[in-house]
């Protein structure tokens, strides 16, 4: 019988003790049984050490790295994917739990796939609270928790640059292949993942699963909610990161279809930094707009 492939689960922590063991319980507890824990500590204030370091006493097999200094979710990351042995790679977070067949459902994906450059696949998720109450899905929902808009598959880069498509990050499986090619996240930006999706749907394809693959815990900490804050240090470095990641993505462009879908994610960040009074970005955009239009 043909072994089934490797896939190993990255878990990052940083300050989750709360959450943390109910996160590597999810992990361990899968249907799918060929898999490779790694979990990295981006240097906890809290007492997340000391319960990992309990926990894997149970799992004795687990990779655990911790960090002496708090270098970031990125940089932690692409440190610990070199140590990383599967076919598959998952990114998770240690405050969001994985639903017990999730990494089987991602690995038939890929296996069953007739899409012959196919790099990630990725489902719906359930974001929940602090106190694990249920606020929405990533992806709105029928009764039957389908999704109500089909979401794309195959050549989807186009549909990134116009805003239309839309990747959930925290319920995707990556291809190996695709972090080596991608030399991994780009640790320059505030955020990685919008960078990342580009890139990679430069080269490769995608495929949606229309399942609920994970929990994602929303809490107050999250750079979602910093989004649109005004005169607020985080809210402008992520702003600025997006900026850089349009300029990137002009320079992957091979078409004039391609400049034009972007002119509506541009558009769109022009809102935002009137929304949160960055004029600098505002003017930087205008620019961009321009440079566009004349080209």
């Amino acid at each position: 019988m043909q072994k089934k492939p490797l896939v190993s689960i990255i878990c990052l922590c940083y300050n989750h003790e709360k959450y943390l063991l109910e996160t590597l319980e999810s992990v361990v507890n899968q249907t799918y049984q060929n898999i490779e824990v790694i979990i990295a500590d981006d240097c906890s204030s809290d007492n997340s050490v000391a319960l990992i370091e309990k926990w894997i006493k149970k799992y004795p097999e687990t990779k655990f790295v911790k960090n002496k200094t708090n270098i970031g979710n990125t940089k932690t990351f692409n440190s610990v994917f070199q140590h990383a042995k599967g076919e598959y790679i998952v990114d998770l977070a240690t405050d969001d739990v994985l639903f017990p067949n999730t990494i089987e459902l991602q690995v038939a994906c890929f296996e069953k796939s007739k899409n012959s450059k196919l790099g990630i696949v990725y489902g719906n998720l359930e974001r929940i609270d602090a106190e694990n109450n249920h606020i929405d899905y990533f992806f709105n929902v029928d009764k039957n928790l389908k999704t109500i808009k089909p979401q794309p598959t195959g050549d989807i880069y186009k549909g990134l640059l116009s805003i239309e498509n839309n990747v959930c990050s925290v319920s995707s499986m990556v291809k190996r292949e695709v972090y080596e090619t991608l030399n991994c996240y780009d640790t320059t930006l505030y955020y990685e993942d919008l960078d990342f999706w580009i890139r990679a749907a430069r080269q490769y394809e995608f495929e949606y699963i229309d399942e609920i693959l994970v929990k994602k815990r929303v809490l107050s900490s999250s750079l979602s909610n910093n989004r649109f804050k005004i005169f607020n240090s985080k809210t402008r470095k992520f702003n600025q990161s997006t900026y850089i990641i349009i300029l990137k993505a002009l320079k992957l462009n091979q078409t004039n279809d391609e400049n034009k879908a972007i002119l509506k994610f541009i558009y769109h960040e022009l809102s935002v930094s009137v929304k949160t009074l960055d004029f600098v970005l505002f003017l930087k955009y205008i620019i961009l707009l321009l440079r566009i239009k004349l080209s």
